[in-house]
């Protein structure tokens, strides 16, 4: 009768649930409270100037002379690097001959159209001559031939040779007016040639001045990559001026926040006892290595004496504050996901596994949306070793 009572229990009352045993002291136990939830994140960020210029060789060439030192100040239009380029020169020099025969080939073409112009006018003029004579003769010719003093042979030729002479000034006439085009023409295409000629010795001089490496804008010259003698390519980065009028802050964020990150949010940084606000100003799309970045600049006042490569703790604002049920963060979460918690039963003799559901979080706590109430403890350091257990026995 006994044996059957005690199966009965066995089978109806007792805890069938699996058990664990561990060491109370070795487990961290939070209380859950309700309180406002700042919805912001930390993140490190490195002090950087507020604009980087790079100097870029526009034309290659040898390094001459080195003529501002790194991390100098520069004002614009100082003249940082000189370089040599031989081709160059040979260049300029082969273009100021071809320039030059260029423009001894027009002037003389111009001499030579005008001298043709000039005789061309002066047969024209010599044969508007001959046809006045001829035209007098003409006309006195049909007079005497009415008359009968001269004969009809002497009266045809007289018209044959008066309309012979009229013809070819008309002819002259008209090449004279076809050889002003063809002139003109042959003129406007040489100097358009010459002027071609002008520009490519102008650019050809330019890249002879961009030979001397100049600061593009007032700053501090940041690194140069240059020595003595080296020789440098076209295209070839030889260093950056940074712009020091103000300073940005450059900050990378884990990727777990990058729906949550945009353009304008507020951000804060401290700096012995006071406060400066930031705005985030660009948000850059490419992740890497799980990170991406952020550029944040002081609205108002910055720290004194900031310099490049300083690195502060930027507290960046999500959102406002909420009241909101919270958990303190720990290692439990890395295995729960934040789907469960291990609870702590109010005898504090055992822990019983609850399912939970999480929601935002902050450097220091989780937001909990359902499953635990303020004023309850959980287990929240790390569930290595706890296996599947539904109940941890507190000892």
């Amino acid at each position: 009768m006994l044996l059957v009572a005690f199966v009965v229990y066995q089978l109806v009352w007792a805890d069938h649930t699996s058990k664990l045993n561990v060491d109370k002291d070795k487990l961290t136990i939070t209380t859950i409270v309700e309180e406002d939830f700042l919805d912001y994140m930390t993140a490190t960020g490195t002090v950087e100037p507020i604009a980087t210029i790079y100097l870029d060789a526009i034309e290659g060439g040898r390094v001459e002379k080195i003529m501002i030192e790194e991390g100098s100040m520069v004002t614009e239009g100082d003249i940082i690097l000189q370089l040599s380029n031989p081709d160059l020169n040979l260049r300029i020099l082969t273009n100021q001959a071809n320039l030059a025969e260029q423009e001894n080939r027009l002037r003389d073409t111009k001499l030579l159209m005008e001298q043709q112009r000039i005789d061309l006018r002066r047969q024209i003029i010599q044969l508007d001559y001959d046809l006045i004579k001829l035209k007098r003769e003409y006309n006195r010719n049909k007079t005497f031939i009415k008359k009968g003093l001269i004969s009809e042979e002497e009266f045809l030729l007289s018209e044959d040779s008066y309309n012979l002479a009229e013809q070819t000034l008309k002819l002259f006439e008209e090449r004279s007016e076809q050889d002003s085009i063809f002139r003109t023409t042959q003129v406007i295409n040489l100097e358009q040639a010459l002027t071609r000629m002008h520009d490519n010795l102008s650019l050809v001089k330019e890249k002879l001045e961009s030979l001397n490496i100049k600061a593009p804008i007032s700053g501090q010259l940041g690194t140069l990559n240059a020595e003595i003698g080296q020789t440098i390519t076209t295209g070839y980065r030889v260093g950056q001026v940074n712009v020091l009028d103000s300073y940005k802050v450059m900050a990378p964020i884990d990727e777990h926040w990058i729906d949550r990150i945009k353009h304008g949010l507020l951000g804060t940084l401290d700096r012995n006892d006071k406060t400066f606000e930031l705005s985030i100003t660009k948000v850059y799309p490419e992740v890497r290595n799980g990170q991406f970045e952020i550029d944040m600049e002081f609205n108002n006042e910055k720290p004194e004496n900031i310099r490049t490569g300083q690195t502060y703790r930027i507290r960046v604002e999500l959102g406002r504050p909420k009241m909101a049920t919270q958990v303190l963060k720990g290692g439990f979460y890395s295995t729960t996901g934040g789907q469960w918690i291990y609870v702590v039963d109010p005898s504090g003799e055992f822990a019983t596994k609850r399912s939970i559901s999480t929601g935002k979080m902050n450097p220091r706590y989780y937001e909990i949306l359902d499953g635990l109430v303020a004023g309850e403890q959980v287990i929240i350091s790390p569930y290595d070793g706890f296996g599947d257990n539904e109940k941890l026995i507190l000892k």
